[in-house]
């Protein structure tokens, strides 16, 4: 009887740990997806000052307008680490939709 118990409690822990690992992939391929819009176009784009990366492995995160819901707000460029090799940031942009701007995210590609 206590090896039963001993096994069946194994078999539960095997099949949490399981389920855990798939709701972590499955909640790391599926990023939350938050929509922003803006009535008018962002202003042009600011020229940025890029300095010498801190390391190898780091990538420039250019600059861009945010609408914060009463104006655009610049929000400065700085620098990330790359989570991966071989990986290279794809830029986040606004694009003219129905109903105003819509931003599209950046992400890693």
């Amino acid at each position: 009887m206590k090896t039963e118990t001993i096994f069946s409690g194994l078999a539960r822990l095997r099949r949490s740990v399981a389920i855990a690992a798939v709701a972590a992939v499955l909640g790391a391929a599926v990023p939350a997806v938050a929509q922003y819009y803006a009535p008018s176009p962002p202003p042009p784009l600011r020229r940025e000052i890029v300095p010498a990366p801190p390391g190898a492995g780091w990538v420039w995160r250019a600059g861009f307008w945010r609408w914060n819901g009463y104006r655009w707000v610049w929000v400065p460029g700085h620098y990330v680490r790359v989570p991966r090799p071989g990986l290279h940031w794809i830029p986040g942009h606004w694009v003219r939709r129905p109903g105003g701007w819509f931003w599209v995210a950046g992400h890693w590609g």
